[in-house]
């Protein structure tokens, strides 16, 4: 218990911007915190995914999530990603790469990286209709990547840093293990989603907030006459009022059952959130595996940005996979 005490706080002062007093640094911890990374991935994705559930447009709530989710992370993960693009956009050998990773500055490469990957998560987090859940499991796909990425036979790229404190230090079986539990974590949350179970409180609190702006309950329609979108709501007044209020008014007659789920326009593929969900990890774990073994080819192991960057490919793939298939 002592062992998984220590490993826990240097997944929790390594991973996060929350302060721990880290005691204990060696191998046995390092393994310890990097199989233990999935369960910082769970408590980040809850606390960054509180603006998700804000009555605002879906945009601005998913940019407020991607962009506090890099607060509580110090962004290092990013900073990690920027510096492998640049690192393998480059074309030099290893050690000239790993030097180009080294430097502070940021490169083309890592620019048009971090934009293409920021969109992508906002985009993904504002085109699905579980936003929360999605960003949840996105986060844990982040940090799963950790513990398959410290597992033994991936060695570091250089003799010193954080890669080489955690590289090999993952016991063999911990990441299948880990993974099974991850998976069958998200079947059953994929399961609430489904039952309602995340929609009921913020769309209530929508609900109230609309009806406060808009009058929705003076503006309801009569009985027996329903709409059958935002759009024909809007033809029906001569003063629809503003976009804030229409979204809200929406997702009220969306809760009260005038607007059902079926009528609204969606994007991905329709599937229940209990298969998307372990789905979407799977897919997200894939992608960062593979960037792995392209890292490894060309550097020749993991550092501490090659391990950031496997954080951040793992979640933007996730969320990704999430809003093609939900």
């Amino acid at each position: 218990m002592r062992h998984l005490t220590d490993g826990l706080r240097f997944a929790v002062g390594t991973l996060s911007v929350f302060p721990v007093r880290v005691e204990r640094v060696d191998r046995q911890v390092a393994g310890q915190a990097m199989t233990l990374a999935p369960l910082i991935g769970l408590a980040l994705g809850a606390v960054a995914g509180l603006p998700l559930l804000l009555p605002v447009h879906p945009l601005l709530g998913a940019a407020l999530a991607v962009g506090l989710l890099a607060l509580l992370t110090r962004g290092l993960h990013l900073d990690g990603l920027a510096d492998l693009a640049d690192g393998l956009g480059s074309g030099k050998p290893a050690d000239q790469a790993l030097g180009i990773m080294k430097k502070s500055d940021i490169g083309p490469f890592g620019v048009m990286t971090l934009l293409l990957v920021l969109l992508a998560e906002v985009a993904a987090l504002a085109g699905t209709g579980a936003g929360y859940a999605a960003l949840v499991t996105a986060c844990v796909a982040g940090r799963l990547a950790l513990t398959w990425a410290c597992r033994p036979r991936v060695p570091a790229a250089r003799p010193e840093g954080l890669g080489a404190a955690v590289a090999g230090s993952v016991r063999p079986a911990a990441p299948w293990l880990v993974t099974l539990a991850a998976l069958l974590a998200f079947a059953g949350l994929g399961l609430s989603v489904d039952a309602g179970t995340w929609g009921g409180a913020p769309r209530a609190w929508a609900s109230a907030v609309a009806e406060w702006l808009t009058g929705a309950d003076e503006r309801a329609p009569e009985p027996g006459q329903s709409y059958k979108g935002l759009g024909d709501y809007v033809e029906s007044f001569k003063e629809p009022g503003s976009v804030l209020e229409r979204l809200l008014f929406e997702r009220a007659m969306s809760s009260n059952g005038i607007i059902t789920a079926d009528e609204t326009v969606g994007y991905g593929l329709g599937l229940p959130a209990f298969l998307t969900l372990p789905i979407a990890l799977l897919a997200g774990l894939l992608a960062a595996l593979a960037l792995l073994r392209r890292a490894r080819r060309r550097l020749g192991g993991v550092t501490g940005d090659v391990l950031g960057a496997l954080v951040e490919t793992a979640t933007a793939a996730t969320l990704v996979a999430y809003a093609v298939m939900g």
